[in-house]
């Protein structure tokens, strides 16, 4: 297992920025895939963007698609998600997730994903 801390949630202003980190314990970080994740109240939980071992293959949902950016550093065992031009329909819960499917090079799947941080607040204002 291995423990997930998401940081840098908050309230924006839709049109501002924010970027979220996620920091992992443990020594297997650049052996997963990584994944952030969304929930809004009274919605099921739903991928965000996902990232490789690398970080050389990203996935994006189409809602976030030419806004948010997914990265991560192994050598720090961190994924951040910078998110620009906020929505007010991104306000939600945001958790960063590790991929245990060992699909290549990830899984988009919730299911997929063994590992959850305890999640940060976005909260996006007009």
């Amino acid at each position: 297992q291995v423990q997930l801390v998401e940081s840098g949630g908050g309230l924006v202003q839709a049109g501002g920025s924010l970027r979220l980190s996620c920091a992992a314990s443990g020594r297997t970080f650049n052996g997963f895939a990584m994944g952030w994740f969304r929930q809004a109240p009274g919605k099921e939980r739903e991928i965000v963007a996902a990232i490789n071992r690398s970080g050389g293959a990203t996935y994006y949902a189409d809602s976030v698609k030419g806004r948010f950016t997914i990265s991560r550093d192994n050598a720090k065992s961190t994924v951040d998600l910078q998110m620009n031009s906020l929505k007010l329909e991104d306000t939600a819960v945001y958790y960063c997730a590790r991929d245990s499917s060992g699909i290549q090079p990830y899984s988009i799947r919730t299911r997929s994903y063994d590992s959850w941080g305890q999640g940060t607040q976005v909260t996006v204002s007009s």
